[in-house]
């Protein structure tokens, strides 16, 4: 059976470049959708439930000439309780505004995007039996801060391998790593080497070690992971440790699940339904979240455009990524699917190299915090709310309605204090 999402026309009349994407994508299987979403859904998660807060961020234009913010004339305010359901479907008196999904309010230490990546991920280490993670990052890795957390809130030894050297003061998501996992600083040049680093890493914790996507492929393939990691029979395998490898950004397959499951809770009647067609704003560092996305509004029929603004790669590294994952996730659960163009990618208002952050832009991120309670970084999150305020300008004539996905990123604003002391 074949399911079929025609993409509305391309975004246009906007200062930066959008690249083109076909304007249709097939998703193709033996199964139903419904049997698609149950294949893929009906598992044990590390979040109790899907739920998110959904706030409105209404946009607007100051009639004074006598002060100009960091937005210019642009203001902002927050209704942290909108009417949804129908209502997303109204226009109310040519008002600016954009939903923002707060997944930045999931876990006060866990980005948002980092928990729904988790979400399939762990349940699946605890069904075999796994009892230590390793993972890599940089020294101020989100990704290695939320592993450390949930690990250990999960009884799971976390093992973190950070780039670099020790910093003087350990704080934000390098403080939280420290604090719940187990942390190795490692040499850039031996760093270089991920696959290599982290295969000796885990050898040297002793006991049996096992790659994700091994594990992936035996759960949901009924295969045997070539290691004794999966032989329970021996007395002596039970109580030994079993350690599992997790790359860089948890980018893989199975990160994708837990996305999934958020279209799919967004999706409902009375929060976003299934009929208003909308333009779904989330940055990218990896991409594995914005392909997430994409596939759940896809198999689920939806009317959405998901656009992801590139922050740490190539447009060409990006549309690689997307087709690798969809293709591990096709072999993984038996699916097959044909796509091009899943998602949108586009450069960032004001491109730089990744990590960097420009003056103005801890200005711009103060005057969101003050105005809205909402607060964004200026690494990942404030590119997405800009633009998301810049298509809901565009688009308060009757248009498709915008919805930013807040992935979270607070803590990384501590290290980000120490790098540019004179911003803040």
């Amino acid at each position: 059976m074949k399911f079929m999402l025609q993409r509305n026309p391309q975004i246009s009349s906007v200062r930066h470049e959008f690249h083109s994407i076909t304007p249709l994508v097939t998703c193709s299987s033996n199964s139903s959708s419904e049997e698609f979403m149950l294949k893929m859904l009906n598992r044990r998660w590390t979040l109790m439930n899907p739920d998110s807060k959904v706030h409105q961020i209404k946009v607007s234009s100051m009639q004074t000439q006598q002060h100009f913010g960091p937005f210019g004339k642009v203001t902002f305010s927050n209704n942290s309780n909108p009417l949804l359901g129908e209502n997303v479907r109204k226009w109310h008196n040519d008002e600016s505004s954009f939903y923002i999904v707060r997944d930045d309010l999931l876990h006060p230490l866990v980005n948002g995007n980092k928990a729904r990546k988790l979400d399939a991920l762990l349940p699946l280490v605890e069904d075999h039996s796994g009892t230590d993670v390793v993972t890599c990052g940089g020294c101020q890795s989100a990704h290695a801060a939320a592993v450390a957390v949930s690990c250990a809130e999960r009884g799971l030894k976390a093992h973190l391998l950070l780039r670099g050297e020790q910093p003087q003061i350990l704080t934000g998501y390098n403080l939280i790593s420290v604090l719940y996992g187990n942390v190795t600083y490692v040499p850039r040049s031996i760093y270089a080497n991920r696959e290599e680093m982290l295969s000796s890493h885990a050898d040297s914790i002793g006991g049996s070690v096992v790659r994700l996507n091994d594990l992936v492929n035996a759960s949901t393939n009924h295969n045997s992971v070539k290691s004794n990691f999966l032989d329970t029979d021996d007395g002596q395998s039970l109580n030994s440790r079993k350690t599992v490898i997790v790359n860089e950004g948890a980018g893989d397959a199975i990160a994708l699940p837990g996305l999934i499951r958020l279209v799919q809770y967004l999706s409902q009647d009375h929060i976003l339904g299934k009929d208003q067609p909308l333009k779904i704003i989330v940055d990218a560092g990896t991409g594995t979240t914005a392909v997430g996305l994409g596939i759940g509004a896809l198999c689920l029929g939806l009317p959405w455009e998901v656009t992801a603004v590139m922050l740490a790669d190539t447009i060409e590294g990006y549309k690689k990524k997307e087709e690798s994952l969809i293709s591990e996730l096709c072999l993984s659960f038996d699916l097959p699917m044909m796509h091009h163009g899943l998602v949108n990618w586009v450069e960032r208002q004001h491109p730089r190299k990744f990590g960097n952050v420009l003056k103005g832009e801890i200005e711009a991120c103060q005057q969101i915090a003050q105005e809205t309670g909402v607060l964004v970084d200026p690494i990942y999150t404030l590119a997405g709310w800009e633009l998301a305020s810049q298509l809901s300008q565009q688009e308060r004539k009757g248009g498709a309605k915008v919805v930013m996905l807040h992935t979270g990123g607070t803590l990384g604003m501590f290290g980000l204090a120490q790098r540019y002391k004179s911003y803040f």
